[in-house]
């Protein structure tokens, strides 16, 4: 009987003790806030030795930890593929994405988009001696773009043949090694890449690439936190906070 009831004491002891664990486990998640990114866009994303949230650093990073300061939360960075976001947002592994993503009528049939934050345009990144003055001129030319990123849209709308990469530094190694002829990408990250690689240079063309704005995905079901974020980043405008962000980055 004795062995019995201290067996039973132990159970109790057991279950109290996972039930405790979980009760803290539940009220840690709600003291957090998930972003999902794609940490190889700077100077948005990108990783670092002692970045503004953990590894991650950036204009976008900078954004989401102020957001989760401002609603009095933890802002915890999940870094995944590009096209691997929108679902992790509906699947709810995350609770809304940053990661330069620019707002367009097919993303937003799946997700609310906050406010915008900034306006980017795409441009062409080529080697100093090329001939590529204007978009048709890479109509034979090896063109390579970062996958499900606004530049693979726009070299596909035009007809045009590419390769697309997954992460932006492997299609700047193919561009700077002679293996293609032309790269397509958001013009703050082509300023970055061109600054840190030499023999680069950007070419803009207006009328074929428009602007375009970046603003932070949320799933529909979250009002709640799409009303906070778009209060956030309106102050954060209004202030001059993400202008200064900016220039901060993009000098780095």
């Amino acid at each position: 009987m004795k062995k019995m009831m201290k067996k039973l004491a132990l159970a109790v002891a057991c279950v109290t003790t996972v039930a405790m664990f979980a009760a803290c486990g539940g009220k840690e998640e709600e003291n957090v806030i998930k972003f999902g990114t794609n940490a190889e866009f700077p100077p948005f994303e990108f990783v670092a030795a002692n970045g503004v949230i953990g590894e991650y650093d950036g204009i976008d990073m900078a954004i989401a930890k102020q957001i989760g300061d401002e609603i009095g939360k933890t802002a915890q960075i999940e870094n995944m593929e590009f096209d691997s976001l929108l679902l992790a947002l509906q699947n709810g592994q995350v609770d809304a994405v940053i990661a330069g993503m620019t707002i367009d009528p097919e993303r937003a049939e799946e997700v609310n988009f906050s406010v915008p934050y900034y306006t980017a345009k795409q441009v062409m990144i080529v080697k100093e001696d090329s001939t590529i003055a204007k978009a048709t001129d890479m109509a034979d030319k090896k063109i390579v773009v970062i996958q499900g990123y606004t530049g693979e849209s726009c070299v596909k709308d035009m007809g045009y043949a590419y390769e697309a990469f997954k992460k932006g530094s492997e299609a700047i190694m193919e561009l700077v090694n002679g293996k293609c002829d032309v790269v397509v990408i958001d013009s703050a990250t082509a300023q970055k890449y061109v600054g840190d690689n030499e023999g680069l240079k950007i070419v803009e063309d207006a009328e074929a690439f428009s602007s375009e704005e970046y603003g932070i995905a949320v799933n529909k079901k979250n009002t709640e936190l799409l009303e906070q974020i778009n209060d956030i980043l309106t102050k954060m405008k209004n202030d001059g906070t993400i202008n200064e962000l900016s220039a901060k980055y993009s000098e780095q």
